[in-house]
């Protein structure tokens, strides 16, 4: 009966399965040409420019300097003792040397490398850390873009198949009121059977005007998402479900229980991993801020030189220094007048703020998993109620037209009928949509939502379809 229903309303919207776009091809679409994949693809991609930077914090560092310009120089020593081959010593000697704005210049080059600097492995690690949230970003991104993709092509699908079903039921309504015009004019019924029919009819073209203006609007939103043409989007096929919302998302296994959906969620969830690398973040933040961090261990060489020369007090004259030097330098601030340790108090609550929200976002997540999970447990009952009420209003249909051909029923019941098998149609398909939606929404809350779910909800809606006719 199930498969009757759903070939009732793919053939109500005169379309099979081989024709029509599926969910994965439309997010095939969209992956190629949306610009949120461009953002996370970048977003990835400065997030392994981040695990270089982290890679090669360690390397040596080379910097050189050079300076030229107009230069002064003064210096002046007394109480000096001065010694030359062939003369005896003399002591209480005095040097003097003046340059008076004279060219000089001055060079230097440093080469440093870092043996001991806990602030620089704080900063390594939070590079790393960085790179990780940022794919976590991107993926974020992916995952949203699919289900909004999955969002606007089941309000596409709804739309579509919303209207076949009020065009069908504009058919019988004008086949009824042509119906009572013909009775009306043989005597066999009274007018107003007419008029109900005539009323009856405007209301239901309306209906589908107001449904074709939603179909448009819906496919225009698919459209834009996918990079197809409004005009040329093609059939669209709805992923169903099997009758049994409780049936798992891949494999046909009955859904898991809501404590291994919780799990799931904890670990895999984007939205708790993101709250987990932003508290790790504040963890490494706060370490570069401890007076630990501050010391310094540097392999330092260093070489330079100075040159200056020109005329000055006691006339020309000409200075020149070149000095050089390779060790290890040690850097260990012993007071920072307390700024330090503000700013560790702040990092320190910052810190405890992103472990506030990483609690949050676990809270949320779960109760969102359990209602998802409650909502497809409820579904089957759902979906089987809905099914009654659709068998129901058919057979109800069947019997109304039976009774009007021999006269024991009006024209209003046989339009009242109609409505009532299109609205039992229609509710069964919105149904149909939301625990598709569902499905797809739970898969996400645990971090299970990729193509080959979409492609499982596409082959589920094809060994369910029926063959083209």
């Amino acid at each position: 009966m199930r498969k009757l229903l759903l070939s009732a309303a793919l053939l109500a919207c005169g379309m099979g399965a081989a024709q029509a776009a599926d969910l994965h091809e439309a997010w095939l679409a969209a992956r190629q040409q949306h610009p949120d994949m461009a953002a996370a693809a970048a977003t990835r991609a400065a997030g392994e420019a981040r695990r270089v930077q982290a890679s090669r914090l360690w390397n040596p560092s080379v910097t050189a300097q050079a300076a030229a310009g107009a230069m002064g120089s003064q210096t002046s020593a007394q109480g000096a003792a001065f010694s030359m081959p062939g003369a005896p010593q003399t002591s209480g000697v005095g040097f003097d040397t003046s340059v008076r704005s004279g060219p000089g210049t001055r060079w230097g080059v440093e080469a440093r490398m870092p043996l001991y600097n806990p602030e620089r492995s704080a900063q390594g690690r939070q590079l790393l850390l960085s790179a990780d949230l940022a794919e976590l970003q991107a993926a974020s991104v992916q995952q949203q873009l699919m289900l909004r993709t999955a969002q606007q092509y089941f309000s596409a699908v709804l739309a579509q198949q919303q209207r076949a079903l009020l065009l069908r039921q504009q058919e019988a309504t004008d086949q009824a009121l042509k119906e009572a015009q013909d009775r009306f004019a043989l005597g066999d019924s009274p007018i107003t059977d007419v008029r109900e029919a005539e009323a009856r009819a405007q209301a239901n073209a309306a209906l589908v005007q107001a449904a074709d203006v939603e179909m448009q609007i819906a496919r225009q939103a698919l459209a834009q998402t996918t990079g197809w043409s409004p005009a040329q989007l093609p059939p669209l096929h709805l992923p169903a479900s099997s009758g049994n919302e409780t049936t798992a998302l891949r494999d046909g296994k009955p859904l898991a229980p809501l404590p291994h959906w919780l799990n799931l969620a904890a670990q895999d969830n984007l939205q708790v991993r993101t709250q987990a690398q932003a508290l790790a973040l504040a963890e490494q933040e706060a370490t570069k801020a401890a007076r630990f961090a501050s010391t310094k261990v540097d392999l330092v060489a260093q070489a330079g030189g100075d040159h200056l020369s020109g005329s000055g007090r006691w006339g020309s004259a000409s200075n020149s220094a070149r000095q050089y030097m390779v060790g290890v330098q040690i850097q260990v601030p012993l007071y920072t007048g307390g700024q330090l340790d503000a700013r560790q108090q702040e990092l320190l609550r910052l810190q405890d703020k992103a472990q506030a929200d990483l609690d949050s976002a676990r809270l949320a997540v779960a109760q969102q998993v359990r209602t998802s999970w409650l909502h497809l447990q409820a579904g089957a009952a759902r979906t089987q109620a809905l099914e009654s009420a659709l068998r129901s209003a058919q057979v109800r249909l069947q019997a109304t037209q039976l009774g009007r051909q021999v006269g024991d029923r009006t024209t209003l019941d046989l339009l009242q009928a109609h409505n009532d098998a299109m609205q039992s149609q229609s509710n069964l398909l919105g149904h149909q949509t939301r625990m598709a939606q569902e499905r797809l929404q739970l898969m996400a809350l645990a971090g299970q939502l990729d193509e080959a779910a979409l492609q499982a909800a596409t082959d589920t809606a094809h060994m369910l379809a029926p063959p083209t006719p």
